[in-house]
C-alpha cells in the first residue's frame, strides 16, 4: 500500500555548508551531488539552521549581477529554517510550500533533527502515485 507521508516521499540526503563558505563552494556542492539545495550551519550545536536553494541563487546572485565566488552563503541564505515533520501527510506538507512559496523542505523528526528533504519534484511522482490503482507500478 502506497503512504502518503513525508517520511515515505522525502529524499535522506542531507547535504550541509558552512555559512561562511562562499556561494561559488556552494554551487560546486549541489552540482556534484545532484541537489538543489543545502542546509546550511548557522551555529557549532547544529540547533538553528538555515537553507540555501537554486532561487536564493537565481534571485540573490545571478538576477542581482553578484560574483558568487566573493558573496558568502550566510548573505543570501534564507533563515529561519522552516521545516515539516517526517510524520505529516503530503497534504499538509503541499499546502505548508504552497503558503510558504518555497520549493524545499526540511523533514524532522521527533527530536527535531534533520533526517531529509522534500521538495516540489518530489510530489511529481507522488502526484502519478495518487492516480494508480492498488498494486499498479509507479515507476
Amino acid at each position: 500500500m502506497i503512504k502518503f507521508t513525508v517520511k515515505e516521499w522525502m529524499n535522506e540526503l542531507v547535504v550541509f555548508v558552512e555559512p561562511g563558505n562562499t556561494v561559488s563552494e556552494a554551487l560546486s556542492r549541489m552540482r556534484r551531488r545532484y541537489i538543489n539545495s543545502l542546509i546550511v550551519k548557522t551555529n557549532g550545536d547544529h540547533s538553528v539552521y538555515g537553507i540555501l536553494t537554486s532561487k536564493d541563487v537565481s534571485d540573490k546572485i545571478v538576477a542581482m549581477d553578484k560574483n558568487p565566488s566573493v558573496v558568502l552563503v550566510k548573505e543570501i541564505m534564507t533563515t529561519p529554517l522552516i521545516t515539516i515533520d517526517q510524520n505529516s501527510s503530503l497534504k499538509e506538507c503541499a499546502l505548508l510550500m504552497s503558503e510558504k512559496h518555497i520549493h524545499h523542505l526540511p523533514v524532522v523528526d521527533d527530536k527535531k533533527k534533520i533526517v531529509g528533504m522534500i521538495s516540489a519534484t518530489d510530489f511529481l511522482v507522488a502526484a502519478e502515485a495518487l492516480g494508480k490503482a492498488p498494486g499498479d507500478r509507479i515507476i
